[in-house]
């Protein structure tokens, strides 16, 4: 065996355990400190200028909060009602979030979503996700009857097509039992490797369900959906947008364009409400 071979799977089990035991410390005041941020308020009623809810939906190892700190009230100040969920929890491990089967999260996004439109008084919502947050919806939307109850969908760095991680993935087959331990302890890792069923199943036929508009938003330095490419949707009423075309001088990887990069959430806005849509540029970072 090739001696950086026999390091591999500690590190990738050592990366693992370190992202379930760090994320829930940020989970524990999720409800408390979305509520006081001005999201996650039942009580808000839709305007007309912007008469859909929106809904966050976080990506993988985040939560209803810490993915949502900046682009939540970003949206908020902007006039919208707000709202986000944690998905994907394991069995024993409550507050670890976004590793359970996606067909199961996406029903809990089906319910949430129902949870907001009964509350706002709203015929539908706008959905906005980062990464598998990104990507999960479709299933809602395709299998679950959301495309009923669902006017547009916005994925920052989604895994449409899965990941090859940097090629990692290519390398699974090399360690007998690694596969195995993913789909039965993370089944979420699995489904978001390329060629996955759960992808294999949510892409045939098409990208998109009618009636309803896609946008996606990715980043040429994304490291953990790659090819980033293979983020982007074929199909109608689809906007395919890089961030390096809107501002070439922006770094940010797939880790900050969901969680911090104002010029992606300026095209949030855009998709959002495309009739008052306004140039994004390198200046909206101060927008």
């Amino acid at each position: 065996m090739l001696p950086w071979k026999r390091w591999l799977r500690p590190v990738a089990a050592l990366a693992l355990t370190a992202a379930a035991v760090l994320t829930p410390a940020a989970t524990a005041s999720a409800a408390p400190a979305a509520v006081s941020s001005g999201w996650n308020d039942y009580n808000c009623k839709p305007s007309a200028a912007h008469p859909r809810p929106v809904v966050l939906v976080h990506g993988t190892f985040a939560n209803s909060v810490d993915n949502w700190l900046v682009l939540a009230p970003y949206l908020v100040n902007r006039g919208y009602c707000v709202f986000s969920l944690d998905y994907g929890q394991l069995p024993g491990v409550p507050l670890v979030h976004g590793l359970g089967p996606i067909d199961k999260s996406a029903e809990q996004l089906r319910d949430f979503v129902d949870k907001v439109l009964a509350a706002t008084g709203a015929p539908e919502a706008d959905l906005v996700g980062h990464s598998q947050g990104g990507m999960m919806p479709r299933h809602y939307l395709k299998f679950l009857g959301g495309a009923d109850k669902v006017n547009a969908l916005v994925g920052i760095a989604p895994d449409n097509h899965g990941t090859t991680l940097l090629g990692l993935t290519k390398l699974l087959p090399h360690f007998p039992g690694v596969e195995k331990f993913l789909n039965d302890k993370t089944p979420a890792l699995a489904d978001q490797i390329v060629g996955s069923p759960f992808l294999t199943r949510l892409n045939e036929g098409g990208d998109t369900v009618p009636g309803v508009r896609y946008t996606v938003i990715a980043t040429r330095y994304d490291q953990v959906v790659t090819p980033y490419r293979s983020q982007y949707l074929d199909g109608p009423d689809v906007r395919n947008v890089l961030l390096q075309d809107l501002c070439p001088v922006d770094l940010s990887e797939h880790v900050a364009i969901g969680t911090i990069d104002r010029i992606a959430f300026h095209e949030v806005a855009n998709a959002l409400d495309p009739a008052h849509a306004t140039p994004t540029t390198c200046g909206s970072v101060v927008d």
